[in-house]
């Protein structure tokens, strides 16, 4: 068995359970905000699409955690 790597543009998450025969294999963080951008988003150019290299709920995560360290 071969590793299954997010096939969409930037992405180099490894291991995914979803794929398709059109688009290859997605990984979660990428299904995830493929079903955020709504029903009518073109599959194949959400593929092509750039993944941003920190999500915005990761780039939030670590700004917080300064300003709430943990104890």
């Amino acid at each position: 068995m071969g590793v299954l790597a997010c096939d969409r543009n930037g992405c180099e998450a490894i291991m995914c359970e979803r794929a398709s025969q059109d688009y290859g294999y997605i990984c979660w963080h990428c299904f995830d905000e493929l079903v955020a951008t709504g029903p009518t988003t073109d599959i194949e150019q959400f593929m092509k699409s750039v993944k941003p290299r920190q999500s915005l709920k990761e780039e939030a995560k670590a700004r917080y955690d300064v300003v709430f360290p943990k104890d």
